[in-house]
């Protein structure tokens, strides 16, 4: 199966325009001041390009997720943070509402998402919990009509700018299995109780923020539940394979910018009388890097047309996603050697995709995880 036509080609080009005018000038500011205008969201709003994938009468434009495919590709070979902000939002936050949530709360909140007015985040890490979400502390006890929740959040990503919080809860924190008592409630910002603490300040990806939330007695009505109480770790799951996806994405695209920047620095930067590239160690160590970028590229290929075709891939995308971002921190990691000393300055790109990158392979589930689930998936 050919997963891309004519039609995506076009777009693909729309979009890098799109990118080259409004956000490629601006990625260093962003890194500087360590955060993204909500005006270049509602940019990205006004020409389509949040969750493109929803129906029309919901704000999308009701094409495939491969759109967003190359949205998240072309994003990540500009700015890793920015691509990460954008598909938690529109292709890992927006899916539980569209797949789960009532028409009510579809006509209510999905509208914002795509115009860019309205900036998700999702709500599952906490200070003692990371992967073991089954194990979280904050709850949500109902009050009548409404929930009141109580308790904290760390490590979200786009939770200064969220207008909306998707919140993994415990709504039974006596239930057995744990599991069973976790369910998704939407955080509305601006409602009492609801804290946004602090812009965490991290290693990389400065452009895109990420921070605690604290929930104190926050009153939340009952209407907020997405889907069912009891079932937001099932739901959590069934969704993952996607989320793991985009991370995927992100990788593969961040590794090809790196090895053609790499590839035309070793053309142009000379020593000893001769480019760089000429040495035997730098030209080789070009095509390994280069051998796995084209290996990744038909690795991806060949998940994303078993995803479009609605395939259960949860073996081969956990697999991805520890390999993906394994390899692309090797591949910034001998990027930046082959820069010298410019590539520890950040005035090359290749100093923010070597610090940018090494999230990849923590977030939405560790390297380490992912060997778990494979191991499981193989019987072992």
């Amino acid at each position: 199966m050919q997963i891309y036509t004519e039609d995506h080609e076009i777009f693909r080009r729309t979009f890098k325009k799109f990118v080259e005018k409004e956000i490629a000038p601006h990625v260093e500011e962003w890194h500087e001041k360590r955060e993204v205008p909500k005006s270049i969201w509602k940019k990205m709003g006004d020409q389509g390009y949040l969750s493109p994938w929803l129906d029309e009468e919901y704000g999308g434009a009701g094409v495939g997720f491969e759109y967003s495919v190359i949205i998240g590709e072309e994003l990540s070979k500009v700015d890793v943070g920015f691509a990460v902000g954008v598909g938690v939002h529109g292709d890992i936050i927006v899916p539980y509402i569209a797949s789960y949530g009532t028409e009510e709360q579809k006509r209510k909140w999905l509208p914002g998402c795509c115009a860019g007015d309205t900036i998700m985040a999702i709500g599952m890490t906490e200070p003692n919990t990371g992967s073991d979400v089954q194990a979280i502390k904050t709850t949500a006890i109902k009050d009548g009509d409404h929930y009141v929740i109580n308790g904290q959040k760390t490590f979200i990503s786009n939770g200064i700018l969220a207008g909306l919080v998707l919140l993994a809860c415990k709504t039974d924190p006596k239930a057995d299995p744990p599991h069973k008592g976790v369910s998704l409630i939407v955080v509305e910002d601006g409602t009492p109780g609801f804290i946004k603490s602090r812009k965490l300040n991290k290693l990389g990806l400065h452009s895109q923020d990420t921070a605690e939330l604290y929930f104190e007695d926050c009153r939340v009505p009952v209407a907020n539940l997405i889907g069912e109480e009891g079932k937001g770790f099932i739901y959590m799951m069934q969704k993952l394979q996607q989320e793991r996806l985009v991370t995927v994405i992100s990788a593969q695209a961040a590794a090809e910018r790196l090895v053609e920047d790499a590839v035309e620095y070793a053309k142009t930067r000379t020593a000893f009388g001769r480019p760089i590239g000429k040495f035997q160690h730098n030209a080789f160590k070009l095509v390994e890097m280069a051998t796995e970028v084209e290996l990744g590229r038909a690795f991806l290929d060949s998940l994303l047309v078993d995803h479009l075709e609605g395939k259960d891939i949860v073996k081969k995308v956990s697999m991805a996603k520890w390999w993906h971002s394994e390899m692309v921190n090797r591949v910034a990691y001998h990027c930046l050697q082959i820069h010298g000393g410019y590539g520890y300055m950040d005035e090359y790109p290749v100093s923010r995709y070597y610090r940018d990158v090494r999230m990849l392979n923590i977030a939405a589930g560790t390297t380490e995880i992912m060997k778990e689930i494979i191991a499981r998936q193989m019987g072992l």
